[in-house]
């Protein structure tokens, strides 16, 4: 990552692990547990970009209840499924190992709540939908 302290940073990385989320699911034969977790990193990166916007520091966590708290500290309210950011922040781990593994349609909802988070968090932070940031910054 360039730039720890840079909200536009963050939110490139997340994009990528986006991108990489859907392209799992979207193989012939799809790949469950890594789309799961690079929703996941997805989402917590987000939120993370967020917290960064605002000059507020964050815990070192993949617990995206916790960052979803330590955003409404400082005045950001996720509109996100609080049951689903928490489903979300399983596969921080879970996803990355052999046991207890994601479905594909966990994992397809594990996208579908990424994909909730980033839309929050680019509006938030004024990205517009072609991915360019407008003149004026909200976060």
């Amino acid at each position: 990552m360039s730039n720890v302290d840079d909200p536009m940073a963050w939110v490139e990385t997340a994009a990528e692990d986006y991108s990489v989320a859907q392209a799992a699911l979207r193989r012939q034969k799809p790949f469950a547990c890594p789309a799961s977790f690079h929703a996941q990193q997805c989402a917590e990166k987000y939120l993370k970009g967020l917290l960064v916007a605002r000059g507020s520091k964050f815990s070192k966590v993949h617990d995206l209840l916790k960052l979803s708290g330590e955003c409404e500290k400082i005045g950001i309210i996720v509109t996100v499924d609080l049951t689903r950011l928490d489903r979300l922040s399983l596969y921080a781990s879970q996803a990355r190992y052999p046991g207890e593994t994601p479905t594909l349609a966990e994992a397809r909802e594990a996208l579908e709540t990424s994909k909730a988070v980033r839309a929050f968090a680019r509006e938030l932070l004024g990205i517009k939908p072609s991915g360019k940031r407008s003149s004026r910054r909200r976060a």
